[in-house]
């Protein structure tokens, strides 16, 4: 299957009509892949038309990688739903997050819930990467996550954690440079050693996003929130992105108060410049 390249956008139902009749000039798309999971839904058929003309990136926020749940690890029927979605789809890429969203095979909470980075929360990780990379005969993305409190169990950072998952699994790494940004700030650390930290050849796509800024007892917190244009900071962070892990495919990821086409454009033509300004240099040198 060929690999994406270049700079993608979230495809969101707004904009299907203006995909399928003008074509706009996006090398890529990325999808929810829970969104299209009846292949005969309205939007099924949109984004089956659309598919024709587009590579697909399928990004997932139901697998729960990180439930300890011992009679559901990860719920087998929603995987098997997934992986009937992807038989259709045929994407390129396929990814989850860092976190959990379902127990007891029952409860399922539509939100991202942050782990431990613990030596038992890795060893749950890898399991549930492991038995979904197994059910889906392919390599799955893990994507960090934002995060606004730590866990006091914690005894590993996030960027080491999630180094050893690749290593131990053999999955792709999902490298939001917003979360990792957002994350900094919020916990005070080094996001430049966290991108050294990672292995770059586990990196196998990158998100851009914005965020919303709150005072939460005085303190300013970073939030993220998906629904402006991507900051200068985090613009700035994914140039050393780029120098350091090379031309990673790139999505412009925009969730809520989803704007006209061509905004979400304009951010694309940003992070195109900006692979292009690093990569010519690196040609230089």
């Amino acid at each position: 299957m060929e690999m994406i390249k270049g700079v993608g956008i979230g495809l969101r139902y707004q904009h299907f009509q203006e995909f399928i009749e003008h074509k706009p000039d996006v090398p890529w798309l990325e999808v929810h892949t829970e969104n299209f999971l009846n292949k005969h839904s309205t939007s099924s058929k949109y984004l089956a038309t659309i598919r024709q003309n587009y590579q697909i990136s399928a990004h997932c926020v139901g697998m729960s990688l990180g439930s300890a749940d011992v009679t559901c690890p990860v719920r087998e029927q929603h995987l098997q739903k997934i992986n009937k979605t992807l038989d259709w789809l045929q994407p390129s890429l396929v990814s989850d997050h860092l976190s959990w969203s379902a127990c007891d095979g029952v409860h399922y909470l539509p939100d991202l819930l942050p782990i431990p980075y613990t030596e038992e929360a890795f060893d749950v990780v890898t399991q549930n990467i492991n038995r979904s990379q197994d059910i889906l005969q392919r390599q799955i993305l893990v994507e960090n996550p934002s995060s606004y409190l730590g866990f006091v169990d914690s005894t590993i950072t996030e960027w080491d954690f999630l180094a050893d998952v690749s290593q131990v699994t053999g999955c792709g790494l999902l490298l939001d440079v917003n979360n990792i940004f957002v994350s900094a700030h919020n916990h005070n650390f080094d996001a430049i050693a966290y991108l050294n930290s990672l292995p770059a050849d586990a990196v196998k796509e990158i998100h851009l996003a914005g965020y919303s800024i709150d005072t939460i007892e005085g303190k300013e917190v970073y939030i993220d929130t998906h629904g402006q244009r991507v900051y200068g900071g985090v613009w700035q962070l994914y140039e050393q992105a780029i120098e350091r892990f090379g031309a990673v495919p790139t999505l412009i990821e925009w969730d809520t108060d989803v704007p006209e086409l061509s905004v979400l454009l304009e951010e694309k033509s940003k992070a195109e410049a900006i692979m292009a300004k690093v990569l010519n240099r690196q040609l230089i040198f």
